[in-house]
């Protein structure tokens, strides 16, 4: 069985556990609810777990070799119990050498990582779709020049594992300014909507090549550089569409977050 793979949003920090939800209850809500038919979906069809977050950049692809990564608080100005979280997820070395080896394979420089935990990309909407993770989640770093053909590129090298039983997770947030989010909620609305429905159709309606050279120009989309002023939490979706090929994309994820509108996508459901 071929499984898909999933570019979702990962919102804002630990908003899974704060009371006000980061000021957007009902935007938490609906993720946390995708984020959990999600988890109800794969929890007893999948082998592993390959996340690639915003949240790790490296010179080259890393990927994550430890059994226990424990937890990377990375987010700050936060209630302290948000900083004590546990998670029990756990790595797979084994997993780790099969993407270490499909990358190598295709020319693609690595680099091991074992003393990392889980940035908030991976374990905040992990957590809520798989809360007592039986399989292993391993992570790979982006790159850090954040190169569109290059993130597509390991995309389509690691494509191998979707038949191997690995479930592959894209973490980032289809618009992320986070300077504009809840400042000018009308002007925040047109514009990410803007750069949304470029996305959608670029995503969706586009042939595979079509799709890859529109993501290798994504600075020229329509408000562009205002939805990303840095492109780490689209990078992701490169990988996906790399390792998606060209199977059949379904928009699984559509709402506003925090005055913005945001997507997800899925590649072979």
């Amino acid at each position: 069985m071929k499984l898909p793979v999933y570019y979702i949003p990962h919102g804002g920090g630990p908003w899974h556990v704060l009371d006000d939800s980061l000021g957007d209850p009902e935007g938490s809500e609906y993720l946390k609810n995708f984020l959990k038919i999600l988890g109800e979906e794969y929890n007893k069809r999948i082998k592993a777990i390959l996340v690639i977050s915003a949240h790790w950049e490296e010179k080259v692809p890393t990927i994550n070799f430890a059994e226990t990564p424990g937890l990377l608080y990375d987010y700050y100005g936060f209630p302290d119990y948000t900083y004590h979280l546990t998670w029990p997820a756990h790595g797979d070395p084994y997993i780790a050498e099969k993407v270490e080896y499909l990358l190598n394979n295709k020319g693609i420089e690595t680099a091991r990582e074992y003393k990392r935990g889980y940035d908030h990309g991976v374990f905040v909407p992990l957590m809520v779709a798989f809360p007592n993770p039986e399989m292993p989640i391993i992570q790979l770093s982006l790159v850090k020049n954040l190169d569109p053909q290059l993130h597509i590129n390991i995309g389509k090298a690691l494509e191998p594992l979707r038949e191997a039983g690995v479930l592959i997770i894209g973490s980032g947030m289809s618009y992320h300014n986070i300077k504009t989010f809840f400042v000018d909620d009308a002007k925040l609305k047109k514009v990410s909507e803007e750069f949304d429905t470029w996305l959608k159709q670029t995503i969706i309606f586009s042939n595979k090549e079509q799709r890859e050279q529109e993501l290798i120009n994504w600075y020229k989309a329509p408000a562009a550089t205002i939805s990303h002023p840095t492109s780490e939490h689209l990078a992701p979706l490169f990988v996906c569409v790399g390792a998606g090929n060209d199977d059949k994309v379904t928009h699984v994820y559509s709402n506003y977050l925090y005055g913005a509108k945001i997507s997800g996508f899925a590649f072979g459901i």
